[in-house]
């Protein structure tokens, strides 16, 4: 118990360290008192408390470290740097565990947790238990990882706001909230998205611009680009999950002025100026933006927030269908059909301008960004757009430098944002690749036990370097996308559900299988199990979903072509090499090797 702010020098962000002063400290049989109120309960009594003034020596070097506590059981101390210890003598023998339970409330008096203690462990439970991945013993710490991912969302809230840290990161994103969001829309959450939704929108300003980013001081007028197409695209996502038509019809104004301010700004781009061959690559899209953190010295026509004004234009289409609004829907198309050619043009002008055959993270520098890239597969859906020669080299290129990392090339640091490319390695058809990566990151969690991430991932996690916050709450939005999609993700170019894609062939050999339940789509929720069967392989598919158009294209992981399909024991008509597509719900399918 120190008088210090937890945040060191080198963590300092929007928070400066300091001192909260302890003038008193004193154990009292409530609990430990704090300048006379009682700020520790511990519910596991402790074999020991100690405490010392400024003046009688440091607690951790002149006591702990030497094996005792201070003398006193209290303190005052004019000086306001009062300090102290509990100590807890535990006899551990070999596969033994003991907990130690204390109660240290952020704010208020102490004293209450054993009163809720059980409600509160029960509220959790109905939290993370919405969904239910079941994987060999081998892979537990994925799905537990994922569940913690969600509780950290929640806990890192400040009421409606979702933030993406509680201390370097206390403000709300509406990039990372529209991710996060989704995160939760598919694992059950859906009153905390409407609850931030509701409590944004109305930061909108009055010529249509979404804020970047939402704070205690009110709305910060940078210019980020991408902030539009992620509000539309948040507002069009909470809908499909939700159905809410009285939602709709209260955000429909925002939506529309949203887009019409996104249409104002690829206009600028589609002058004259921007039609010489040297600048062609600029034509018809948003202008410069620092949204891209790498371009904060220097704004850049980043294609992060071209993607995502792809995604707006698409979902504000989408909803002025939903409402009826057919000249509105029909203005909107022709603005999406412009805009898609413009983008599109200017990615293959980008590439031949730089000589690069890779995607780039902006127009400007044709510079190498897989991390960003992803976006353009999930949530944008691009990639009917993008070239597909050069859609796979950007990721090529990023496998083969994530693998040199791995096996021993130098590296200081990286931002665990990486785990975004998880997902694209999935819809790449790339499965045991995408399992390298997330054994890789897996092993970068610190600490490992707690499952988290921070923002900034160094190779010495003993060096004092600035880590962002930990749990960094985008990051592990990200990692839950992902890695939801190794069950089931929604492929948008035809409206279909893709079952099994990211499912590796030794979960299905062991005894365990795979199974999920509940997971939630657009369609509706999704359970499945994927075990092995005499002669091959089988899926069970079923759940309260509607099938959606495209069907449900399953895609276990087979060593080859298999020799025939059956669907509840009929066979299935198809051609070597087909997709294998269902179209009811529930199924059996069984795939003879």
């Amino acid at each position: 118990i120190r008088p210090f702010q937890v945040n060191p020098p080198f963590q300092n962000l929007n928070i400066k360290g300091g001192t909260a002063p302890i003038h008193a400290l004193a154990s009292t049989e409530e609990g430990i008192a704090v300048n006379g109120e009682v700020r520790i309960v511990s519910h596991t009594a402790p074999s020991g408390f100690g405490a010392v003034r400024f003046d009688g020596g440091e607690v951790v070097s002149d006591f702990l470290s030497g094996g005792s506590l201070p003398p006193h059981r209290s303190i005052t101390d004019s000086f306001g740097a009062g300090s102290g210890a509990l100590a807890y003598a535990l006899d551990l023998p070999a596969g033994s565990e003991r907990e130690v339970v204390l109660e240290i409330p952020l704010s208020g008096r102490a004293g209450r947790a054993d009163r809720t203690i059980a409600r509160t462990r029960s509220a959790w439970r109905d939290r993370l238990d919405r969904i239910s991945i079941r994987v060999p013993e081998s892979a537990r710490a994925i799905p537990r990882t994922l569940r913690s991912q969600i509780a950290y969302i929640l806990i890192n809230q400040a009421g409606p706001a979702i933030q993406p840290g509680a201390r370097a990161y206390a403000r709300s994103w509406i990039r990372d909230g529209a991710l996060t969001s989704a995160a939760l829309l598919r694992t059950g959450h859906t009153q905390p998205v409407r609850a931030f939704i509701d409590w944004y929108a109305p930061y909108q300003y009055e010529n249509g611009k979404i804020p970047c980013v939402v704070d205690a001081r009110g709305a910060d007028p940078v210019p980020e680009h991408d902030s539009g197409g992620e509000f539309i695209y948040l507002v069009a996502e909470y809908y499909r999950y939700t159905q809410d038509r009285e939602f709709l019809e209260d955000h429909w104004p925002r939506v529309r002025r949203a887009a019409a301010y996104l249409d104002s700004l690829r206009r600028q781009r589609r002058t004259p100026a921007y039609r010489v061959p040297e600048r062609r690559h600029l034509f018809g899209l948003l202008p410069e933006s620092i949204s891209h953190e790498g371009y904060a010295a220097k704004p850049m026509h980043s294609y992060w927030d071209d993607f995502f004004a792809l995604r707006g234009f698409k979902d504000a289409v989408f909803l002025a269908r939903e409402m009826g609004r057919e000249q509105e829907r029909s203005r909107l198309e022709a603005i999406l059909r412009e805009f898609r050619t413009d983008l599109s043009a200017s990615l293959e002008a980008a590439m031949e301008i730089h000589g690069i055959d890779y995607l780039p993270g902006c127009a400007d520098l044709g510079d190498f960004d897989a991390t960003s890239t992803t976006i353009a597969l999930d949530p944008v859906g691009a990639g009917p757009i993008l070239p597909e020669e050069a859609l796979r080299r950007t990721f090529e290129r990023y496998y083969d430098f994530f693998a040199a990392r791995r096996e021993g090339a130098a590296w200081e640091a990286f931002t665990p944002y990486e785990v975004r490319t998880i997902g694209t390695f999935v819809r790449l058809g790339w499965r045991d690749r995408a399992h390298e990566l997330i054994d890789y990151f897996l092993e970068h969690r610190r600490p490992s036990g707690w499952n988290q991430w921070a923002e900034v991932v160094w190779k010495n996690p003993r060096e004092a370097r600035f880590i962002g916050d930990m749990p960094h709450t985008w990051v592990g939005s990200d990692f839950v996308r992902s890695i939801l999609s190794l069950f089931v993700y929604e492929r948008e170019s035809d409206q279909a559900l893709v079952v099994g894609a990211g499912v590796p062939a030794d979960w299905i050999a062991s005894p365990d299988s795979v199974a999920f339940e509940n997971l939630q789509t657009r369609y509706g929720p999704l359970d499945g199990t994927i075990r092995e069967a005499e002669g091959g392989l089988a899926m069970r598919i079923s759940g309260g979903l509607l099938v959606p158009p495209g069907g449900i294209v399953l895609d276990p992981p087979l060593d080859r072509d298999p020799a025939e399909v059956l669907v509840d024991g009929e066979p299935l008509d198809r051609e070597p090499g087909d997709e294998i597509i269902v179209r009811r719900v529930p199924a059996t399918v069984v795939f003879r090797r």
